[in-house]
């Protein structure tokens, strides 16, 4: 059976049982987002604290955060994110739906099989404004994965912690990427949780580390 039909039956299964709904479904929903229902929601909540119990209390070379959505923009250009988070764009110059270019098998729009353009390079990173007055000073954006919030607390943690090499911060958060083209159910959406470790370790112990 194909795939496409078998995804079908999985949304729909979900949607009835009140695993996951499409959201703003009575305003005609809101491509690419996703709530959870009763049992979605009871679910979800159960692999966060079975992951987080496993992960964070059961050992003790691990501690945990929650740290903000939103971030000071110059993390996004110290890590890179604002230069290079990037993925190639085309638009059809025929019907003007915009597409991954990688994501394409050939180079015909797909959905009216009309003359591409050329890639240009689309940030993933949403942007929004912080405060009254909406200007170049005022930019945030929402991030785009949760490891920053950690890489940026390091040494907060290692002064309130005392902790030494090597160990680990974990953390559960929302994440957001405009991505281009989203689909197949909950697997590519612009807004998902992520359950993140950043492991620290000593210089030249990262492989040893990896395989333990």
């Amino acid at each position: 059976m194909p795939i496409k039909v078998e995804m079908e039956k999985i949304v729909s299964l979900c949607r009835r049982r009140g695993f996951i709904f499409p959201s703003s479904e009575i305003y005609g929903g809101l491509s690419s987002c996703w709530d959870c229902g009763p049992l979605g929601v009871e679910l979800k909540q159960n692999i966060k604290q079975a992951w987080w119990r496993a992960v964070v209390q059961e050992r003790d070379d691990m501690v945990g955060m929650d740290t903000s959505i939103l971030m000071h923009p110059q993390t996004w250009v110290a890590s890179g994110h604002l230069e290079g988070f990037a993925d190639p764009l085309v638009e059809c110059k025929s019907c003007h739906l915009r597409w991954r270019h990688d994501d394409l098998e050939d180079n015909n729009c797909p959905a009216c099989g009309g003359e591409l353009t050329e890639p240009r390079l689309f940030n993933l990173m949403f942007k929004t404004f912080m405060g009254a007055v909406e200007d170049d000073a005022s930019i945030v954006y929402l991030r785009p994965e949760t490891a920053q919030g950690i890489f940026v607390n390091f040494q907060n943690v290692l002064n309130t912690t005392r902790k030494r090499l090597p160990f680990g911060i974990a953390q559960i958060g929302k994440a957001f990427r405009n991505e281009i083209t989203t689909g197949n159910f909950i697997f590519r959406s612009r807004e998902f949780e992520q359950m993140e470790i950043e492991f620290f370790v000593k210089p030249e112990t990262d492989k040893e580390w990896f395989n333990y």
